[in-house]
């Protein structure tokens, strides 16, 4: 039998067509697994924000009076709220959280201490955050699932489709107990190791709770017409004396939003964190300003576990995640291509 050269010529076609059906179809399937992935972690992260904010809200609850005036709802219905969220299943959560949500709407920040307002307005910026990420994952999943060629070829297998979570966003941010709400503001922060991993840290407090110490990483809010790169070189040399180029700088790398109080203003942060790789030195204080001279109080290059030896005595360090970030901040200042910037506690 022969085949003649229109013939090969279409079976050829023909092979092609079906190996480039092949070649889209699995790299589709891939595509897939890797949405759905992103969707489970988007709501494992959506899920321990909420957990958060349960928390938050029974010490909320514990810091109001019981049998409270309408419409401010008493410290064990609230706390009865929180844990009915908490414990709610996948179909009933976004109607227990929704419960939630308008009950700690109510709830006046005159009647808490400054630092349950920042906890609390801390909480449900990361839950707002950890919502929109969810709800992005879950849209591209779906996006690509219903497609026609994608449904006709079972790409997706038997994995369920993922769902949205709406919840309702408070509309007005939470302020009051003599606290004045700043613009959510963006900072550059870096990650300063010597050549022996060390991190340097600075230790401050806040000037109006002059006996609660924290301590933190250089850096600080970027100025009109910056970028966040010079933000970092700035700051570098005013918190401790060293003048390094911006090629210098990994990164970003991290992400980390943060809401806390700080000498009587509630400040919304939005942190991008670099890698620098120096040799130990001592760092100056004469870039300070005055509010940073009578803030900070001292520095310390440290390990992962001097960190934890430092959080073990009750000082915050922030990020809070930092002893177990320093190795992946190790690898980024010793790689030449850029990292991606992902999101940290």
């Amino acid at each position: 039998m022969t085949f003649s050269a229109s013939s090969i010529l279409l079976l050829a076609l023909i092979a092609a067509v079906i190996i480039a059906i092949g070649v889209w179809a699995y790299g589709t399937a891939n595509r897939l697994d890797r949405l759905h992935v992103r969707s489970d972690l988007s709501w494992q992260a959506l899920d321990a924000s909420l957990a958060r904010r349960s928390v938050v809200a029974r010490a909320v609850a514990a810091a109001l009076a019981p049998g409270g005036a309408a419409p401010v709802p008493d410290g064990k219905a609230l706390a009865a709220l929180a844990i009915k969220a908490e414990r709610a299943d996948r179909g009933h959560r976004e109607t227990e959280e929704n419960a939630l949500s308008v009950a700690l709407a109510s709830v006046p920040a005159e009647a808490l201490p400054p630092q349950l307002v920042a906890e609390l307005a801390d909480a449900e910026a990361r839950v707002l955050i950890a919502r929109r990420f969810h709800n992005d994952a879950v849209r591209d999943t779906l996006a690509l699932r219903t497609r026609r060629p994608v449904r006709w070829l079972h790409l997706g297998g038997t994995a369920p489709l993922p769902t949205y979570f709406e919840i309702a966003e408070r509309t007005a941010p939470v302020v009051g107990a003599g606290l004045n709400v700043d613009e959510t503001r963006t900072s550059s922060r870096v990650v300063l190791l010597d050549e022996k991993g060390r991190v340097l840290l600075l230790r401050g407090h806040d000037p109006q709770v002059p006996d609660v110490y924290f301590w933190f990483t250089i850096g600080g809010a970027v100025e009109m017409g910056e970028t966040l790169r010079a933000a970092a070189i700035r700051e570098i040399s005013e918190e401790t004396g060293l003048s390094v180029g911006e090629s210098a700088l990994r990164g970003p790398m991290w992400r980390r939003v943060a809401v806390f109080p700080y000498d009587g203003e509630l400040i919304r942060s939005e942190e991008l964190f670099f890698a620098l790789q120096t040799t130990e030195f001592t760092p100056t204080r004469s870039g300070f300003t005055d509010l940073e001279r009578r803030a900070i109080t001292g520095h310390r290059w440290c390990s992962p576990s001097d960190i934890r030896e430092i959080a073990a005595t009750g000082e915050v360090v922030y990020p809070e995640e930092l002893p177990d970030l320093l190795e992946e901040a190790k690898v980024v200042v010793a790689r030449l291509v850029e990292p991606e910037v992902r999101s940290i506690r």
